[in-house]
């Protein structure tokens, strides 16, 4: 459902463990094969909206049910009236919110912030080009919020990757197509922001025929943009799984903190993870901060930027960039929910 870009800058990010401040032990997440059900779905989007600055946000439990955050019995209730588990916590997202804003208007770069329901807590990464000055200043920062932060140092550099699940060419960068997507007859891929930034015109193959437009872009503060095809194709609405296969695609919707996640990106191919966080800013450095964004475990590398996150026939997002990839293994790739830029340009999978 993807035709994929490579952007041949590659930018590199590798995720390290830093010192933390931190509190309780996570709660259980669920195994790399538990994913979430439209139910779920459904669940975390009303919650969202009923609970608001309440509910400091949702996790997949290790059964693979939803549970989520309250600080009151009137909230719990609600929650179990929507068929999900209440678990009562300190902090509210409102508090968490602020917390996370306060360590966002660090301005430090090689950082993302989220909030990590399951801990309750604001979590801030730190790449390893923040120096010893600028963790004292995050040291201090977290410190002020009585227990709401842990800090977490990554060792690779937070970079966007410009590529992802098929490889695309333009402007001299390879990037990847996240989902092929439509608006009535008319078909377009979406792909990150940083990679439609580069260039009008994108290719299938290096050098190769000019196989769509760019029609839309918004990067920083967003990561998306939309590319229309000019070529007269009618690709199918599937993701790229590099085994032969490829993995129809026909819905969308929003991730789930604890849910099992897959990637497809021309560089990395199919790799696979956990969603950490949700609501996450990333500060990629040279005033590139983008917000709103997803965190994960997932592994990554220059030329996956583009590609698509997802968990079976679900679209969940986009490609932006992460710390890297330290063994092979365990990543913290970012995404930009792909739900947003569906919503910003009047398009749907299909």
């Amino acid at each position: 459902m993807k035709r994929t870009l490579a952007l041949a800058a590659a930018l590199a990010a590798f995720p390290l463990t830093l010192s933390s401040a931190a509190l309780a032990a996570p709660e259980p997440t669920p195994g790399a094969g538990i994913t979430a059900s439209p139910q779920t779905y459904r669940q975390n989007t009303e919650l969202k909206a009923e609970l608001g600055g309440r509910s400091a946000g949702s996790y997949l439990g290790a059964d693979g049910e939803l549970v989520t955050t309250v600080t009151s019995e009137a909230d719990a209730a609600l929650v179990r009236a929507e068929g999900a588990e209440p678990r009562l916590v300190e902090r509210s997202g409102a508090e968490l919110r602020g917390a996370q804003q306060t360590l966002t208007e660090t301005s430090i770069p090689g950082t993302s912030v989220g909030i990590d329901p399951r801990r309750n807590q604001v979590v801030v990464e730190a790449d390893s080009t923040v120096s010893k000055a600028d963790l004292a200043r995050l040291q201090r920062a977290a410190a002020a919020q009585d227990g709401a932060v842990r800090l977490v140092r990554i060792p690779g550099v937070f970079k966007e990757e410009i590529a992802g699940g098929d490889a695309i060419y333009g402007g001299g960068y390879r990037c990847s197509s996240a989902f092929n997507v439509s608006s009535g007859s008319t078909r377009y891929f979406v792909t990150a922001g940083h990679c439609t930034n580069a260039a009008t015109d994108w290719r299938a193959t290096s050098g190769g025929a000019v196989i769509g437009q760019r029609h839309g872009t918004s990067y920083p503060t967003n990561d998306y943009g939309i590319v229309r095809y000019t070529d007269g194709s009618s690709p199918s609405g599937n993701v790229n799984l590099y085994n032969g296969s490829h993995q129809d695609i026909t819905s969308a919707a929003d991730p789930v903190v604890g849910q099992a996640v897959r990637k497809s990106g021309s560089t990395t191919k199919v790799t696979s993870g956990t969603v950490t966080a949700t609501d996450v800013t990333v500060n990629y450095g040279s005033g590139n901060i983008a917000y709103g964004m997803v965190r994960t475990t997932v592994c990554s590398a220059g030329g996956d930027s583009g590609g698509a996150h997802f968990s079976g026939s679900t679209a969940l997002g986009i490609h932006s960039g992460s710390g890297g990839c330290t063994d092979g293994v365990n990543g913290s790739a970012i995404f930009q929910p792909v739900r947003e830029a569906l919503s910003a340009y009047g398009v749907n999978v299909y």
